[in-house]
């Protein structure tokens, strides 16, 4: 594959990732573990399909080879995609989606305390900085009433850095497995849950369709074109491709619902999202750009 092509298929994959909180707005009745089921349910045969075939109709192979740190990798996905939908649900979208990039900084953490890695000294001021951002978006939240969607966003940035930091740990090199796994976890976790409150799995015909649909489309595809394109582009590049999900997301919702958010939102999103551009900045300077387990 060629570069041009990689870098197509990246920002494809997050301007399909940004209509994710417009799609969830689209939910009528149906509760976050009812959404997380059936988004599931949609998810993981797309995952699986392509599983197959990049596995040549092996993908049980491919699927065992991710080893207990997958496994761990994929439970760690279920907190990200539930704490990822009760977030939209209660918050902003523009807010939500600020606090989702403090994910790699999150790895970077987690990495050095479990794993031992070193957070390279140029890594901690985008980290600070990260987290003034975040103490914008969050105060913000406490006096509007929205802290516990804050506070969910941020469960889902510390799910999805789990989830690299096991990939890291296991030497996971194929993430599609992983996040599969995770769609599978997830179905069983909210059907579970759903069972043991008494909740129906099943939602209306409408919700149901449209997480599905959510799930196969918006999640699945987006994830099999940025995993195409991230094979031919540096991790730090690839950072500042992705932020095309932060950036386009709050327009959708502003343009289709009119929805936006504060001044302090964009203030704090905007420290966090410099935060991240500065770290992929540096990454790419680093005479030992290793990718994500050193960068984020």
């Amino acid at each position: 594959m060629r570069y041009g092509r990689g870098v197509a298929l990246v920002l494809a994959a997050g301007s399909l990732w940004s209509l994710m909180g417009l799609g969830l707005r689209q939910i009528e009745a149906a509760s976050v573990w009812q959404i997380l089921f059936w988004r599931s349910v949609g998810m993981v045969p797309v995952l699986l399909a392509f599983i197959w075939w990049t596995s040549g109709g092996r993908p049980l192979d491919q699927i065992r080879k991710v080893g207990l740190a997958g496994a761990i990798g994929g439970f760690g996905l279920v907190f990200a995609f539930a704490g990822a939908i009760f977030a939209i649900q209660t918050t902003t979208i523009a807010n939500a989606v600020f606090l989702f990039t403090a994910s790699p900084f999150v790895a970077a953490i987690l990495g050095w305390i479990i794993l031992g890695e070193r957070v390279k000294p140029w890594t901690w001021a985008p980290i600070g900085l990260a987290v003034f951002g975040m103490y914008l978006m969050v105060r913000e939240g406490l006096a509007m009433g929205a802290l516990a969607g804050n506070l969910a966003a941020l469960l889902s940035a510390v799910g999805f850095g789990a989830f690299s930091v096991c990939l890291r740990w296991g030497k996971v090199g194929e993430m599609l497995p992983v996040s599969m796994l995770g769609g599978v976890f997830s179905v069983i976790v909210a059907g579970l849950v759903l069972t043991a409150t008494g909740a129906a799995i099943p939602a209306s015909p409408w919700d149901m369709g449209v997480s599905a649909a959510i799930g196969a489309v918006i999640l699945a595809l987006g994830m099999v074109m940025f995993t195409l394109g991230s094979k031919v582009i540096p991790a730090a590049e690839l950072t500042l491709l992705s932020l095309i999900e932060v950036l386009l997301a709050p327009i959708w919702v502003f343009l289709f619902l009119g929805e936006t958010a504060s001044p302090a939102t964009f203030i704090g999103g905007g420290v966090l999202l410099a935060a991240v551009a500065l770290n992929a900045v540096m990454g790419a300077r680093s005479p030992r750009n290793e990718g994500v387990a050193e960068t984020s």
